[in-house]
């Protein structure tokens, strides 16, 4: 089971010290640096970064979302980056949600067919094709790469969890990043995906499944919880993900929470995580890096084959607590 990391979820790291963090986790046997984007520090900065000082470990984006550029723009990002770490570049795409729309002043509508679309111009500009497409949300014309590509077929993954959206995965991309999942809905995306694959003629069995589960370690696993409470009451309170929480049996706490929040805050709609809740999604309050592998293993038998883990730090050092849990990682 391949093992990857990913570098400020919460951008809790300085941009210099990423350079450094990635090299130790390709010395301890990680299998990807990803690196996200919504408002967080910019991923591609940092993925260049990686890519320049290491030679072994991938790189990728976790999540790339398609109102951030256009298919054109991202194809020239993507086979730079893959030029610049010879071949190790893996490619996450996501529709995104109606606040990072706005963010941007964009429409946000008809997910799928923007994601169908936006995916078939951005694979055949990598390719070095001459593209000419005209699209219902997308256009692209004349455009090719003004210089000669490798010719490597990069990996895209989409991010997944609606049934309509994991069956779209599975017939047009290699895999599917799965965010906030519990292995009850691992298991329900792997089949849905599996499902839309073998409908368009592919191997259901050749599709990967990125499962992101969170940890943070430390003495007392109290601070640790506190660390990736923070991040589940940011999700609680996004776009999409109320409905996946919900379906996975917390409706009740997360309109609770939201409510919390509408009315006093941040803070107050954290105090209101259950146990039971914390207890039932992707993140790991440990105290061990042993008690983290174990955490992971539910994922495993749901259908992950493979899975990141992006760390969140508990302490005002940031930057010598992600590398401690990196540099023992291999020794556990």
């Amino acid at each position: 089971m391949q093992i990857d990391i990913e570098f400020n979820s919460g951008a809790a790291l300085p941009m210099d010290a990423i350079p450094e963090l990635s090299r130790v986790a390709e010395a301890h046997g990680f299998g990807c640096c990803w690196a996200g984007e919504a408002n967080n520090k910019d991923p591609s900065i940092m993925l260049a970064a990686i890519a320049a000082v290491t030679s072994r470990i991938q790189v990728g984006s976790a999540i790339y979302h398609i109102l951030g550029r256009t298919p054109a723009t991202l194809a020239l990002q993507a086979v730079g980056l893959d030029e610049l770490s010879r071949g190790r570049f893996l490619l996450g795409i996501g529709v995104s949600n109606p606040t990072i729309a706005k963010w941007h002043g964009l429409p946000f509508d008809h997910p799928l067919g923007r994601a169908r679309e936006y995916i078939e111009i951005t694979r055949r500009a990598m390719l070095g094709e001459k593209v000419n497409f005209d699209g219902k949300y997308y256009s692209c014309n004349a455009f090719r790469m003004p210089f000669k590509t490798s010719g490597r077929k990069i990996p895209i993954y989409l991010a997944a969890f609606g049934s309509q959206m994991c069956r779209l995965a599975g017939s047009i991309t290699d895999g599917v990043f799965v965010n906030m999942a519990n292995p009850a809905e691992v298991r329900r995306i792997v089949a849905e995906v599996r499902q839309g694959a073998q409908e368009a003629g592919k191997d259901p069995a050749s599709t990967e499944f990125l499962v992101k589960v969170r940890c943070s370690v430390g003495k007392d696993r109290a601070v640790a919880r506190e660390a990736l409470s923070r991040v589940l009451t940011f999700y609680s309170l996004a776009d999409f993900y109320k409905e996946l929480l919900g379906r996975m049996g917390f409706a009740e706490e997360i309109d609770a929470m939201r409510a919390a929040w509408k009315a006093s805050g941040f803070h107050a709609a954290r105090a209101l995580i259950s146990d039971r809740l914390f207890n039932s999604v992707p993140m790991i309050a440990a105290t061990s890096i042993e008690e983290v592998r174990e955490g992971l293993q539910p994922y495993i038998d749901a259908g992950a084959t493979r899975i990141c883990i992006p760390y969140i730090p508990n302490s005002e050092d940031v930057v010598g607590e992600t590398r401690r849990f990196l540099s023992a990682w291999k020794m556990s």
